[in-house]
């Protein structure tokens, strides 16, 4: 038996309607009438998701350095062994999200494996392909206590078996509660010695692209699990009980991942829109200095407040090295672009004229709760 979630009560279904309408406008500047930064912002995008994920297993990368391993290029700050646990997750999801492009794709125990292999392998110990020898546990990395224990070593691969099913099945509830529950459920099983969440968000999103959401990139909630890590702790940890208890209330899992899903389609139509007048701002600005109109490429990455690297400019305006390097040291001469470092460790920051455009065009934050809305409307009219 899983942990199981069929039905989405009336409260959740008006969030998830909500959160379609949002995923509509944002289809427009993603699929319908691509702009010319939508592959840098899907970049971005995917860079600040795998940082995420990375960053709730204490594996900290720069902003810079996750573009970096999206682009294959070599890191800026990180170290050896930091880094092959980047790529390694980038490659999972590669991999996953490749696979979900076949119509006949099924998920299996194979592509389970593998997904857990690459996100490991640069870690022995973690039996990197393989589910765990015997027992396994989760402890607090704060007072090492346990927190959680996985299911019985006899029970996991026939639950496993089960999961896999659960994935294939066409009679399912809505996608965005189905992945939540694939996550939720193999986080309890714990299956493996290490890498369970990684694997666990990696599975979430592959679900929403194997169930034909435009552009999957953009539908993870792993930036924003990332950004409320705590919640995102205390929620296993409600529901699950300390350990494998299918029959425990899923309910606090479903409505955070639906939250986050609400308030990550918030995010990205709040940065679209502000791209949007980002580049026309910045196209002005750079007609006016006389460059040509792919140089605001490299004044939207340094907007974001990272550092523009040749390798990173190269990547978006799909341009030559040299072709890179003469237009970044234009920049520079302009006065929108700030030089720092030397050689290998040379790059780029936004200058006072673009920091200044930043800030006249960002849009505000919104940080509502629909259910805690809906709650006060049952109140007042119930």
């Amino acid at each position: 038996m899983l942990f199981r979630y069929e039905a989405p009560g009336p409260d959740e279904r008006r969030v998830l309607d909500r959160i379609e309408a949002m995923r509509h406008d944002l289809r427009y500047y993603v699929a319908q009438s691509p702009r010319r930064w939508t592959g840098l912002l899907a970049r971005l995008t995917r860079a600040r998701a795998m940082r995420a994920s990375n960053s709730i297993e204490g594996i900290n990368i720069s902003t810079e350095d996750a573009v970096a391993v999206i682009d294959n290029e070599d890191p800026a700050d990180a170290d050896k062994a930091t880094w092959q646990a980047v790529e390694g997750y980038r490659s999972a999801m590669d991999y996953i999200l490749q696979r979900c492009r076949d119509d006949s794709f099924v998920f299996n125990t194979d592509v389970l494996l593998a997904v857990h292999f690459m996100i490991t392998q640069h870690d022995l110990d973690a039996n990197p392909g393989n589910y765990r020898p015997g027992w396994g546990c989760v402890r607090s990395s704060e007072t090492g206590e346990i927190v959680h224990e996985g299911v019985d070593r006899d029970a996991l691969e026939p639950l496993v078996g089960e999961l896999i099913d659960y994935l294939n099945d066409p009679e399912s509830p809505p996608i965005v509660v189905k992945a939540a529950m694939v996550h939720l459920n193999l986080a309890m099983l714990h299956p493996f010695s290490d890498g369970n969440g990684r694997v666990a968000r990696c599975l979430q999103t592959a679900v929403l692209a194997n169930e034909g959401i435009v552009a999957p990139i953009f539908s993870s909630i792993e930036e924003y699990i990332g950004r409320n890590q705590q919640a995102y702790y205390n929620v296993l940890g409600e529901v699950g009980g300390g350990g494998w208890n299918p029959r425990r209330d899923s309910r606090p899992w479903v409505r955070f991942c639906i939250l986050g899903h609400y308030r990550q389609a918030q995010t990205l139509l709040r940065r679209t829109r502000e791209w949007e007048r980002l580049y026309d701002a910045f196209a002005v600005e750079v007609h006016r200095h006389g460059l040509h109109e792919r140089t605001v490429m490299a004044l939207l990455e340094a907007a974001t407040g990272i550092r523009v690297r040749n390798s990173s400019y190269r990547a978006s305006a799909d341009i030559s090295n040299n072709l890179a390097s003469r237009d970044l040291k234009s920049l520079v001469d302009a006065g929108l672009l700030e030089a720092r470092g030397e050689r290998r460790g040379r790059h780029y920051v936004a200058g006072a004229s673009v920091r200044h455009i930043r800030e006249s065009t960002r849009l505000p934050k919104l940080s509502d709760d629909p259910f805690e809305e809906a709650e006060r409307q049952s109140e007042l009219f119930g």
